[in-house]
């Protein structure tokens, strides 16, 4: 083994260690990040919307009769429990241990419910409506004029906690890049280290390179720990290129130590370069659709996080991991972030100093 390798194994063997080592660092790269994927994916743990819970009072002959497809669809709506004591009902309504009581009132079906949760209440009115509807142009006996009919411009099996994992991992692996960057250049400065190393017989692309290497490794533990409790915690569904992950997370990684770089070259102290690494990363991950999509959000918003390289790794991830999409929508997103880290780097490199000032 040459000298160069050996001295590349040390490094990196040593920065490994010093991060495992450092509970604040595994916290925040790894489990602080992870608190969030569990907590959405506790939340969100649903393949569906639960149906409504309807109250029957009485005999409905509308509900009663339906078709037995007409039925099948109505019993996939609504969970219908059947009393004769309206009021009782009703009063179940009021405390939001229902969503409705319904009842017939001669031709009429009339639904009951509460004002507090307004989109509940409108999502089982407008469905209600839709199966009288229904009702009334089978008892003309005219056939229905038009159709509907719905399809999704996503996979079938895509859930709430695929779209979230591919924002959350992003942000973990942009803010462990960021934080273990600024951190590292502050601290071997104020330490004196990068004196020394500038004087050991190491070169300089022996240490930048372990440095990469131990935060690229990191960064595909986050997403090994990540797509595992996903998968098997949560069920999410991996479908394309999936493994096109691992291209974008190593230029999104090398996108964000540049920006951690920048922030350990502009600040004086170590906490300083951590703070500022924050500034730069957490807006950027609410602006970024890390925490929840942005494709209802205001045009000029999406202008700003186009502009943001933690939406092109977002965007990236989520083509590939859960949207089925080949390996060609990786390649524009890798190639913004590493241009963004070669703008940024050669910013930090002017901006560079051995000694803290």
């Amino acid at each position: 083994m040459s000298t160069e390798a050996a001295s590349f194994k040390a490094l990196s063997a040593a920065m490994a260690k010093g991060f495992w080592r450092d509970k604040s660092s595994v916290f925040f790269a790894v489990i602080f990040p992870l608190m969030f994927l569990v907590l959405f994916g506790a939340i969100f743990d649903v393949d569906d919307r639960s149906p409504s819970e309807v109250i029957q009072v009485g005999a409905v002959p509308l509900i009663d009769d339906l078709p037995a497809e007409a039925r099948e669809s109505f019993d996939d709506a609504f969970e219908v429990a059947h009393t004769e004591d309206r009021e009782a009902a009703l009063e179940k309504v009021r405390k939001g241990d229902a969503d409705a009581v319904i009842e017939m009132q001669g031709d009429t079906l009339v639904a009951h419910y509460t004002v507090t949760d307004q989109t509940s209440a409108a999502m089982t009115a407008g469905t209600l409506r839709a199966f009288v509807d229904s009702a009334n142009v089978a008892a003309s006996g005219q056939p229905p004029r038009y159709a509907f009919e719905a399809s999704a411009v996503e996979d079938d099996s895509l859930a709430v906690i695929d779209v979230m994992t591919p924002g959350l991992l992003g942000w973990a692996v942009a803010m462990s890049a960021a934080f273990g960057a600024a951190a590292t250049l502050q601290g071997w400065r104020q330490s004196k280290l990068l004196r020394r190393l500038q004087l050991a017989p190491v070169r300089p692309r022996t240490i930048v390179g372990a440095r990469i290497f131990v935060t690229v490794m990191i960064a595909f533990a986050q997403t090994a720990i990540f797509l595992g409790l996903g998968t098997l915690g949560f069920g999410l569904n991996l479908t394309g290129s999936w493994w096109m992950a691992v291209p974008l997370v190593v230029a999104g990684t090398l996108c964000f130590m540049a920006l951690g770089l920048l922030a350990g070259a502009l600040a004086k102290t170590t906490e300083g370069a951590v703070n500022l690494a924050n500034l730069f990363v957490l807006p950027m991950a609410f602006l970024s659709g890390s925490f929840f999509p942005l494709d209802d959000a205001p045009g000029w918003l999406q202008v700003v996080s186009k502009a943001m390289p933690l939406r092109h790794l977002n965007d990236g991830m989520l083509d590939v991991m859960v949207r089925g999409e080949g390996p060609a929508a990786a390649l524009v997103p890798i190639g913004i972030l590493l241009a963004f880290a070669a703008v940024v780097c050669l910013l930090a490199a002017k901006l560079f100093r051995w000694e803290s000032v």
